[in-house]
């Protein structure tokens, strides 16, 4: 059990995941519940009918196609498959697409990994994805869980984000270094991990710019703030946490190419799924760029941002009620 298990509760955290994920668990297992009663046993119409499931959760063509050639397989090996397992089956497929982090950058709850401090992320995405909400429910969590924790409000281009990281600096008492609009974010990242070192942080969040019209110079930007990061932490940031608005389905997977072409992403954060039918959505990116998802959104509270753990993800996805 971890420290944020104690502080919350493990309970806590799965009702949050199982109301989070209420649309898209009835709309996904409702669909699978219809394409099944009355049979009893995995026909061709069966598998269209999960086929139908899977693109309506947003699972994605391509993602789809790759969970149901597996279940064609399951169904000719094994003769008498029926029905009633079809659930487990489609759980674990799913799961064995869904990318598991590495052991030693892996978060148990809001326990930062071992062998360094301060542990430096910096968050990217676009603007309205809810990337600064992100970081104020991050900084709260690790608070939460004990750690001290400093922000860096590196996104300059845009007055509403430096505006509204302060407000979660002191809606959270964590931190915050900040300049003034149109200042050179690279600086402002530069003294935050200066001030970071200085205070003997566990951990650093840096905001950055949520641009995209210009891959070129969006790729510089980073390039530039991790150059200047490294000056004083010469294998920071340790996290490049990626932001994606999971309602918006496909064009998350869009954003996803976008800036995993323009930076070396190591982790997503997928917000907002409380408000969609389109959860399947954290599958297809998932599976597709290989990168680990470590936090999901599934409500407004500062504790409704989870980190991510894929059995309980798809046992939620499963269960109505």
């Amino acid at each position: 059990m971890g420290i944020f298990d104690k502080l919350f509760g493990k309970k806590q955290q799965q009702e949050s995941l199982d109301q989070g994920l209420q649309k898209t668990k009835e709309s996904f297992f409702g669909k699978i519940a219809k394409a099944v009663a009355g049979k009893s046993t995995i026909d061709d119409e069966v598998l269209d009918s999960v086929e139908d499931a899977l693109v309506g959760a947003d699972v994605g063509i391509a993602t789809t196609v790759k969970i149901i050639d597996q279940l064609e397989k399951r169904v000719a090996r094994d003769k008498y498959l029926n029905t009633a397992d079809l659930n487990n089956i489609l759980k674990q497929e799913i799961q064995n697409l869904l990318v598991t982090a590495p052991q030693d950058t892996a978060y148990t709850n809001y326990e930062l990994p071992a062998g360094h401090k301060p542990h430096v992320i910096l968050v990217v995405g676009v603007n309205g994805v809810g990337k600064t909400t992100t970081i104020g429910k991050l900084a709260h969590n690790f608070s939460q869980a004990g750690k001290s924790v400093l922000l860096g409000a590196a996104d300059t281009f845009r007055a509403a984000a430096v505006d509204q990281l302060t407000i979660w600096s002191e809606r959270t008492n964590v931190p915050i270094v900040k300049k003034e609009m149109g200042s050179d974010p690279a600086s402002v990242a530069y003294d935050t991990i200066i001030s970071g070192v200085a205070r003997n942080s566990d951990v650093i969040i840096i905001d950055t710019a949520g641009r995209l019209h210009n891959k070129l110079h969006l790729m510089d930007e980073l390039t530039k703030i991790k150059k200047v990061i490294q000056k004083t932490i010469p294998e920071a940031p340790h996290e490049v946490l990626l932001v994606l608005d999971g309602s918006t389905g496909q064009n998350a997977l869009e954003q996803a190419k976008h800036f995993t072409a323009a930076t070396d992403v190591t982790a997503l954060a997928i917000t907002k799924l409380d408000g969609t039918a389109k959860g399947g959505v954290v599958i297809a990116i998932a599976d597709q760029f290989k990168i680990p998802v470590k936090f999901i959104g599934v409500g407004e509270k500062a504790t409704d941002l989870l980190v991510f753990d894929k059995h309980d993800f798809v046992n939620g996805m499963f269960q109505l009620g």
